[in-house]
């Protein structure tokens, strides 16, 4: 038998159109732990962020026909993942737009006291973020979307979505510093 690391991607590909579950089974184990972590930047708990992972997953499965091999495999997945993260987010939210003047108004903070964080706390941070806010900033900072291409996913402007990055800015930035005098911890995963 052989061992689930050896098989190709061209092969794992093939074998999932063909409906083998055997193959759809080892793409799932492949990419499943990563492709949470994606959904878990996007959902504001456990239990979400595991019903965008099986949501993905079967767009994954019946889109596979149209992966043309361009780029990477796993690009292509984490693509799906994004825009399925999107959708929920879409479905579950309504973002104000923000005029101008507002826009102008808006202090963006830097985000230094971040450095004296661990990833996972950092993460556990953005989580407690609100949807509108979370989307945006994982969208431009950690996906490294422009603004101009989050507002085309999101349907808003770009002044709504550079409001939204430095408003999710300045509260994380009061979070870790409430978290750093307090010596208070992240809210724990839900």
């Amino acid at each position: 038998m052989e061992s689930n690391h050896f098989i190709s991607e061209p092969d794992l590909i093939r074998g999932c159109i063909e409906g083998n579950r055997r193959m759809q089974e080892i793409l799932y184990q492949r990419f499943a732990s990563k492709m949470y972590a994606v959904c878990l930047r996007y959902a504001g708990n456990a239990d979400d962020a595991q019903d965008l992972l099986q949501e993905g997953f079967i767009k994954v499965y019946n889109n596979l026909q149209k992966f043309r091999g361009e780029g990477s495999f796993e690009g292509w997945i984490r693509r799906i993942f994004i825009n399925t993260s999107i959708e929920h987010f879409r479905r579950k939210t309504n973002l104000r737009t923000v005029s101008e003047t507002e826009e102008k108004g808006i202090e963006d903070k830097s985000l230094t006291a971040l450095d004296n964080l661990g990833e996972k706390d950092i993460l556990k941070l953005i989580r407690e973020l609100s949807p509108g806010y979370r989307t945006v900033f994982n969208l431009y900072v950690v996906e490294g979307y422009a603004h101009k291409e989050i507002a085309e996913m999101l349907g808003i402007s770009e002044g709504t979505s550079k409001s939204q990055l430095a408003r999710a800015k300045n509260i994380l930035q009061d979070l870790v510093k409430t978290r750093l005098e307090n010596k208070i911890p992240a809210k724990p995963n839900e």
